[in-house]
């Protein structure tokens, strides 16, 4: 095997056997996976399962307390916090911000990373916040105070944020959160352009027929552990709905890409 290859076998994210948790509880549970870059991987599950906190650990905010996560071949935990940022972006749950910051000053502190000592804001970084700016929708609104913006608009500010960091690996914590139908449509086209690009994703979803529709593979997780994992149509099925949520649906087809669509059964 040439040295390329190798770079090539290791390339991707791996989580090996993880662990982790809180003082007195263990949230995941042995969980493994790979992710590729120009793949979407959807993780799903009831509250309190383990999503965000899996998320976290691949960002490098929680220490496993077993297994390893693995970033193109080396031990995440191998890499200092400013080659993680140039590395992996998380756009968490509840991000805050200074008060008084306009969307603009918000979505250029995503270019940190790529600033140093000598190395300071340029004309490429102009054209990235500018791009960053168009793809979540905010030109109109770049020189707004976060403050005095509704919630789908500070989330989608958020958003360009994690985008202007231009890393290889995007990690989304409820991306769609407090987002209307329309903008929820074009922030999870936007992840599978990023993934056609050469980006690899993982984000949380709670809308599990969302998840199945724009995702590669799923992660369904239930009390921490991995109850399900692969291509949407061969995972989503009505037992895996009443497992993960104790509700009964039927799973149709999505009309023209058949994805599968979930329709719960009406609550008496």
């Amino acid at each position: 095997m040439t040295n390329k290859d190798a770079r090539d076998a290791a390339a991707g994210l791996r989580l090996s056997g993880l662990r982790a948790g809180y003082p007195g509880r263990e949230v995941l549970r042995g969980v493994s996976l790979t992710l590729a870059r120009g793949e979407v991987l959807a993780v799903v599950g009831a509250n309190g399962c383990g999503k965000s906190t899996l998320l976290r650990c691949v960002a490098g905010l929680i220490q496993p307390s077993g297994g390893e996560v693995w970033l193109d071949g080396e031990p995440l935990s191998s890499l200092s916090p400013a080659a993680r940022a140039r590395r992996l972006a998380l756009l968490p749950q509840q991000p805050t911000a200074p008060e008084g910051l306009t969307v603009a000053q918000l979505v250029a502190y995503g270019r940190r990373p790529h600033q140093g000592l000598w190395r300071r804001w340029s004309a490429a970084d102009e054209a990235v916040l500018a791009q960053a700016l168009r793809d979540c929708d905010l030109w109109e609104l770049a020189q707004q105070r976060l403050d005095r913006l509704s919630g789908g608009q500070r989330q989608r500010a958020w958003l360009a944020m994690v985008l202007a960091q231009q890393t290889p690996w995007l990690l989304l914590d409820e991306p769609t959160s407090a987002l209307d139908l329309g903008h929820q449509n074009e922030l999870l086209g936007l992840a599978r352009r990023l993934a056609r690009e050469g980006r690899g994703v993982l984000m949380v979803l709670h809308d599990l027929g969302a998840a199945a529709r724009y995702a590669d593979r799923l992660l369904a997780l239930r009390g921490g552990e991995t109850l399900a994992l692969g291509a949407p149509r061969e995972v989503v099925t009505p037992e895996l709905v009443w497992q993960l949520y104790g509700l009964r649906a039927q799973v149709l087809r999505a009309p023209g890409d058949g994805a599968p669509l979930v329709v719960p059964e009406l609550a008496s």
